[in-house]
């Protein structure tokens, strides 16, 4: 049968068990608070402001970016070649 909670019902609860349960209480109170604080701050911020990119600069990046890429052809082309000759050696072609 179960039992019934009644006002002559009581609990046995160490101190320390009380004192967990209350430091608990008082941790997560602790941290509401902070968040809520951060919260408030973040909105108090400026909007991030988008990069300014100059079309001048965005070209220089652009060309600088497409003669990296013509080097690399350039160098892989020349790998290949030496890659021929290294073959028709092994090979006796």
């Amino acid at each position: 049968m179960a039992k019934e909670l009644n006002e002559d019902t009581s609990f046995k609860i160490s101190i320390k068990t009380l004192a967990g349960i209350a430091a608990l209480i008082f941790t997560l109170v602790g941290m509401w608070f902070t968040l809520q604080a951060d919260i408030a701050e973040a909105k108090e911020l400026p909007e991030p402001l988008p990069p300014d990119i100059t079309r001048v600069e965005f070209d220089m990046k652009d060309q600088m970016i497409r003669n990296t890429i013509m080097d690399t052809k350039k160098d892989v082309e020349e790998i290949k070649k030496s890659l021929e000759k290294i073959e028709d050696k092994l090979y006796n072609r």
